[in-house]
């Protein structure tokens, strides 16, 4: 039940902002600059959120060995399949990648990992309570979520090609499908249960929640690992969205996880267009919905 109002939760200020129409040019832009400027404001609480984590304790260079481990197999499992889907199943996105230099889409993905740094090093040095961070992001993220709802609604998509796109399904499909033989891969180089590389390799991005489920049904160091490597995962996918969602779109959003229902779908919309919305959101949408379904299952093995 707490899964299914967390959903509704972040699906509600899509919902309210679609159903608002705005038909002046001038607000239009308005929201398109304003969700610019929130996307480096949500990346620089995320840099601060880091830099008030505790202490991973003397099992450090055990979790970090784990959190390697599963980020490379995870990671070339899904990039060994998605962009085979890309050149299958081409999506049109709102700008020919022709049309923006290399350097320009590099100092795109260099300024969003400056900002979240940013944050961080501020975080660090400053050393204030950051207690207030999450509350926060969480705040502004439904803002932005707002601000895509209009986008949306402005854009001319009805509400089925969102809810039901066949691409973000297959999207979504294709992560589990690759992720989990690289969660197997993983664990047979660790030497640990298969069934536990199965649920480290069930959090698709979900970061908070995967910490927190692995570390309670597998142990702090297994924990420690799942938070970290679902962190890692959305900070390069942050740092490949810009560079590559012109040319491989499907790689983009499916490499994003379930983050790209939430956390990621600003950026997305921002380098991508508003054409991928849909597609992230129902690849997101799925990829959440599955996390703690599949993490608890292979738990329970």
């Amino acid at each position: 039940m707490l899964m299914f109002s967390g959903m509704l939760f972040i699906f509600l200020p899509l919902i309210i902002g679609y159903l608002i129409p705005v038909h002046k040019t001038s607000v239009l832009e308005f929201i398109n600059t304003q969700t610019s400027r929130l996307v480096l404001v949500i990346l620089a609480l995320m840099g601060l959120s880091l830099a008030g984590l505790d202490n991973l304790g003397q099992n450090l260079s055990q979790i970090l060995l784990y959190t390697a481990t599963f980020f490379i197999s995870i990671s070339v499992c899904n990039l060994a399949a998605l962009p085979l889907l890309d050149k299958l199943w081409p999506t049109n996105t709102a700008h020919d990648h022709r049309q923006l230099p290399l350097g320009k889409m590099i100092m795109e993905s260099v300024k969003l990992v400056l900002v979240v740094a940013g944050g961080l090093i501020v975080g660090i040095t400053l050393g204030f309570d950051l207690s207030w961070v999450d509350q926060a992001s969480e705040t502004i993220l439904l803002l932005l979520l707002f601000l895509i709802g209009i986008q949306l609604r402005n854009s001319g998509m009805t509400l089925r090609q969102i809810l039901l796109n066949k691409k973000g399904i297959i999207i979504a499909l294709v992560v589990i499908g690759t992720s989990l033989p690289g969660g197997i891969i993983a664990a047979l180089i660790l030497d640990i249960p298969i069934t536990h590389g199965l649920a480290m390799a069930s959090g698709f991005g979900w970061y908070s929640l995967a910490g927190i489920l692995i570390g309670d049904g597998l142990g702090p160091i297994y924990g420690g690992a799942a938070f970290l490597n679902e962190l890692m995962r959305e900070l390069i996918a942050l740092s490949l969205i810009p560079l590559i969602i012109q040319r491989y779109p499907s790689t983009a959003i499916g490499y994003a996880g379930a983050t790209a229902m939430d956390f990621t779908l600003p950026v997305i919309q921002n380098c991508g267009g508003i054409k991928c919305v849909p597609i992230a959101i129902v690849s997101g949408f799925i990829l959440s919905l599955l996390v703690p379904v599949l993490m608890l299952f292979f738990i329970s093995l």
